[in-house]
């Protein structure tokens, strides 16, 4: 997005003369999107950026997917992904454990306590949301800190690693693009300025801090995923580079990381019940992320709160539930922690009872990320039967008596 930054030790004029106190040069890099068509920002080096040493192959996470065969709806557990204290050894790059996934985004979820190695994600920007414990994302533009309620946005090829602070297992939502991820162009003006109808705007959007200059570290590798033959036309290499990637004194302009939390998202409410659209937060090629948040509910004499059935065609829906307790699951076995998938091709909608029970209710005090593709998803190794709920398709199958029938 087109919302200008300028950090550090940069010249007056861009592509011109910057010299370091001894004289010498420092080197520019020009990270941008489209084919200089599009955003771009300018980071200033102290030593050639495209210096390698040594290339080796390297396996990312199993990438491998599978069809949603036969289709149902299905209901995951991420809490009991990663059991006992396995998570102090796991970190967010390398620890991540494929859910859901298309030609367009994969979806993974992440236990850590340990530093990630220093990765960069060559297929598309990403999206990660922090469900809880803190981080220091350290990037080659800056330092962000992260905290429960956090999205962090890290456009494609970004060099960075997570370090969790505190106590607790960082838990992290890590939404993958083979796309860029951006707040909706209906929010946008035709410069890039987020318009007086969106839901938040530039003063909620927290930049790099730095630049974050360090130590000349000698060798260093450098984990990317890129396209290739491996499951999924994913492969990895490790890059050796001479020089530490985390150089930069200084850099400008309008594409870099950036940290938003959902607390900020000031929703959209209506008299009657309000489509998802209506809570979109960023979009990507063929999904859009939305997220329900505590708010106001309809206010019409006659509204029913909850969500009213749909057969939402061109999509399947995908929602993380993450805080407070979501009014039109409950008696599902969902829980903090769960992620629902509602595929296209069959209705969906409240539980049993749940349309009653929200007549009259004012307030909604739930917090869920939701994930829309136009693509079907197909399940991760993730998503294998150590996290599966294998009752969830057949909770809708119940007299209004609350009887399970047969």
């Amino acid at each position: 997005m087109a919302f200008y930054r300028r950090l550090g030790d940069i010249p007056p004029k861009r592509h011109t003369q910057h010299r370091r106190p001894d004289g010498g040069l420092y080197y520019e890099e020009l990270v941008g999107e489209e084919g200089f068509s599009t955003d771009s920002s300018l980071l200033y080096h102290r030593h050639i950026p495209s210096a390698i040493v040594d290339s080796q192959p390297w396996e990312p996470p199993d990438p491998a997917t599978v069809a949603n065969h036969p289709l149902k709806p299905r209901h995951l557990r991420l809490h009991e992904l990663v059991p006992g204290e396995e998570w102090k050894a796991l970190d967010v790059v390398t620890g991540r454990r494929l859910l859901l996934g298309n030609g367009d985004v994969r979806i993974s979820y992440a236990v850590a306590g340990t530093t990630s190695p220093l990765y960069r994600n060559a297929i598309g920007d990403e999206c990660v949301y922090v469900e809880s414990g803190t981080a220091r994302l350290e990037t080659a533009f800056g330092t962000l800190h992260a905290g429960p309620g956090d999205y962090l946005i890290l456009p494609r090829a970004t060099t960075h690693r997570w370090v969790p602070t505190g106590n607790e297992p960082l838990r992290a939502l890590c939404i993958e693009a083979d796309s860029h991820i951006a707040p909706p162009k209906r929010y946008l003006s035709r410069y890039g300025q987020l318009l007086e109808h969106a839901p938040y705007c530039e003063r909620d959007l927290r930049g790099p801090d730095g630049p974050l200059v360090v130590a000349d570290e000698g060798e260093t590798e450098v984990y990317v995923k890129h396209r290739g033959r491996g499951p999924g036309g994913i492969s990895g290499t490790v890059l050796t580079s001479p020089h530490h990637p985390f150089d930069v004194v200084g850099w400008d302009g309008c594409l870099y990381p950036y940290a938003f939390n959902i607390s900020d998202y000031e929703p959209i409410t209506g008299r009657i019940h309000q489509p998802p659209p209506a809570h979109q937060v960023f979009e990507g090629h063929n999904f859009v992320i939305c997220n329900f948040v505590p708010r106001k509910v309809d206010y019409h004499p006659l509204a029913i709160p909850v969500p009213y059935y749909h057969s939402n065609v061109d999509s399947d829906e995908v929602l993380f539930y993450c805080g407070g307790d979501y009014e039109a699951r409950q008696g599902s076995g969902i829980g903090q922690g769960s992620i629902s998938l509602h595929p296209g091709g069959l209705p969906h909608g409240p539980q049993p009872g749940a349309q009653e029970r929200s007549i009259g209710v004012e307030f909604f005090d739930e917090l869920a990320i939701m994930i829309d593709t136009f693509r079907p998803l197909e399940l991760g190794a993730a998503a294998g039967a150590a996290a599966e709920d294998p009752g969830y398709a057949w909770t809708w199958n119940v007299e209004e008596t609350g009887g399970l029938r047969r």
